[in-house]
Parts: structure tokens; sequence; C-alpha cells
């Protein structure tokens, strides 16, 4: 065992650094959204728009990338991925057309998701068993992230214009990639050898998507992170619209949550390697269970919004857990396909988080009870998902 393999801890700070790219370039051009579009002369719901744009584009990327990491390694994938992610804030610092923001900014993400995307792999590879902790503490230091973004972009708008941001953005990303190019592990492993890209993509996702065991966690973590983006989709409306509450009040309830998260993460990381991810998971679901009955019933009732916030508090973090818990048990399947394992989570994640606005908006009727029966539905599926695996395992263990 190498030195690297010895003290993997020290690298968290550099992917959580390498993983933030994202939420940094989500969340600190949200102050400037009215300045972009005078300075573009364009309608804001259009850069609205550019919020949908990135988050496919950076699913997009990570399915595009996921088998070429695995096959040209994981350092050139993350040399790659933070070059043209650097390269692509630059041209949105100096576009002038809104057709050209979106265009720069889909290529922006498409190259962060080939940054981010061999993070988990590469935790993987170094905690080995322990590979819940890794990512439970890399996400616990990347939320810091997107905490920091809408005040960091609303102190360099007092400074100067938009354009900054995307300076900042890639001034971020160039010095993380020279950190990167000294400090980054040396996880590589020999790859596969494929003839032709079409053998590589085939061959590489059918790996990954044939196993029962890897579609059940699949669906729990796509089943989490729907649950999840509902919240992230529908909460300003239910705080600022529903309960009157003003933007400060908004952002300080929100980063409460975000608290939340990071304390359901740093207990995640202490206690699912003793008991185990997949034991961790039935868990971790009663209490979410527990918690989104309360909201839903709160809501039924009309009750104060004190309820609300107490019933979610738990829940997000609950739902947090279970996300990382069944990415880790996917990727303890895989050794050389974690590029293309995580492209695959990836994709179902930013897929099924796409829905959520659609659902809310299909069933909007001004109060809160979509929201909140759409995050039970959430939480139920999950546990059908879970405990209905278990059934069909033990039926066929009797047979």
């Amino acid at each position: 065992m190498t030195s690297t393999a010895r003290n993997p801890v020290k690298y968290l700070p550099l992917f959580a650094a390498i993983t933030a790219v994202t939420p940094l370039a989500i969340d600190m051009y949200l102050p400037a959204m009215v300045q972009i579009s005078q300075a573009l002369n364009t309608d804001i719901n259009l850069l609205q728009n550019s919020l949908s744009i990135y988050l496919f584009s950076y699913a997009f990327g990570m399915f595009l990338f996921g088998p070429l990491a695995d096959n040209i390694g994981r350092k050139k994938m993350l040399v790659v991925g933070l070059s043209g992610y650097c390269f692509f804030s630059l041209l949105i610092a100096f576009t002038e057309q809104a057709s050209q923001f979106l265009i720069y900014r889909s290529f922006q993400a498409m190259f962060g998701g080939a940054a981010t995307l061999v993070i988990p792999g590469s935790i993987r590879l170094l905690f080995g068993k322990d590979t819940v902790k890794g990512l439970s503490y890399v996400s616990t230091i990347m939320m810091i992230a997107p905490m920091l973004a809408p005040t960091i972009g609303g102190l360099l708008l007092g400074l100067s214009d938009w354009r900054l941001i995307f300076f900042v953005l890639a001034g971020y990303s160039a010095i993380i990639l020279l950190l990167s190019l000294k400090s980054f592990p040396s996880v590589e492993q020999k790859p596969t050898q494929f003839d032709n890209l079409k053998e590589l993509y085939l061959a590489s996702y059918k790996r990954i998507v044939s196993k029962p065991e890897t579609q059940r966690y699949l669906l729990i973590s796509m089943l989490g992170s729907f649950t999840f983006f509902t919240y992230i989709t529908g909460i300003s409306f239910i705080y600022i619209t529903v309960f009157d509450l003003s933007e400060t009040m908004f952002g300080f309830l929100f980063g409460l949550n975000v608290i939340g998260l990071m304390l359901a993460n740093v207990t995640n990381a202490k206690f699912a390697p003793r008991i185990g991810s997949n034991k961790m998971i039935g868990i971790i679901w009663i209490i979410g269970i527990c918690s989104a009955s309360f909201l839903f019933v709160s809501v039924i009732l009309e009750l104060d919004l004190v309820f609300l916030i107490v019933g979610l508090l738990p829940l997000m973090g609950c739902l947090m857990a279970i996300i990382i818990n069944a990415d880790t048990l996917i990727l303890q399947e895989f050794t050389q396909q974690t590029g293309t394992a995580t492209a695959v989570i990836g994709t179902l994640r930013f897929g099924s988080g796409a829905l959520a606005g659609p659902m809310l908006a299909y069933f909007y009727d001004g109060s809160t009870i979509p929201f909140a029966s759409l995050i039970l539905a959430g939480v139920i599926a999950i546990g059908l998902v879970y405990f209905g695996f278990k059934r069909y395992e033990l039926n066929i263990n009797l047979s």
C-alpha cells in the first residue's frame, strides 16, 4: 500500500475545492441576473433558463466524459475539465450577446462535469471500505460553497459589474488546476481496452446498469435526488410567497438547512462505516419518513411556519445521507469503472431533479400541499425500492 493510500484524508480539501466549481458557477451569478439581462439587452426569463441549461449540460458532460475518464485516466480528465471550465468562464466574461452567454454557459457546465466526475471514483480507490466517510466529508466541506456563493457574488457586484464574477470563477478554476497538477493523488488503474468509441460507451454503461444490486441503489439515489430537488425548487416560493418572509429571513432559514445537511453528513461519516451503508439507508429512511409525515400533516392542518421548519430540517439531512450511502454502494461495486458509474449517478440525479420543477408547476394550487405531497411521495418511493428489493432478494435466497 502506498503512502497515498495510507493518508487519504489530506486530499479531501482539494477534492471538495474541485467539486465546488459547480455550486459556485450556479450560485455566484444569481445576484447579477438582472444586471446581466440589462447588459446583454435580453429578457431576464431567458437568463433564468440558463440555470436549467447549466444543469442539463453538466449532466450531459458527466455522461460524455465518464467512460473516457476510466480509459484515459482521472488526472488527465481533471486537467481537461478544469482547463475547459476556465476557458469558457473567460469567454462568458467577454460575451456581448445573450445567445453567446447561454452557449458558453453550457460548455462551462460540460467541462465542470468532466472535472467533478473524477472525485467520487478517486475517493472510492483511496478510502476503500470507508468510501462513505470520504464522500460525506467532501460533501460537508463542499456545502460551504453554496452558502457563501451568493454573498460573494453580491460583493463582487459592489466592486465592479457582473463580468467580474466570471473572471473570479476562471481564476478559481485556474488555481485549482495548478494545485491539482501538483497534488492530485495517483489513483490510476490499467484501463480496459476497446476497439472504438461505440464499444467503449456501450460496454461501459451496460456494465453499470445491468447489475440488479446497482439498479436498486441507482433508483434510491435518483428518488432521493428528486425529493431533494423538490425542496430546492419549491422552498423559496413556500417561504417568501406563502409565508410572506423577507429575502433575508429566507436566506437565514435556507442557511439553517445547509448547516443541518452538514451535521447529517458528519453523523453519517461517523456511523456508516461501522453499521454499513446498506443498513444505514434503512435506519435513516425511518427517520426520514417520520419527518416527511410530520411535514405533510403540519401542512394539511395549516400549522404555523415553525412546524414546517421542524419537519424539513432533519428530512433534508436524511435525504442527503441516503443519497451518499446509495452512491457509496454503487461505487463499491466497481473498481475500474468509477468514472462511468459516477456519470450514470450524475445523469440520473440531475435528470430526476429536473422533473421537480415541472411537477410542482403541474400540481400548483397556491398552497404548500403539492410541495409536501411530492416530498412525502418521494420518501415513500425510496422505502418501497429499499424494502421491496430486500423482499425480492429474500425470495431468491429461499428458492
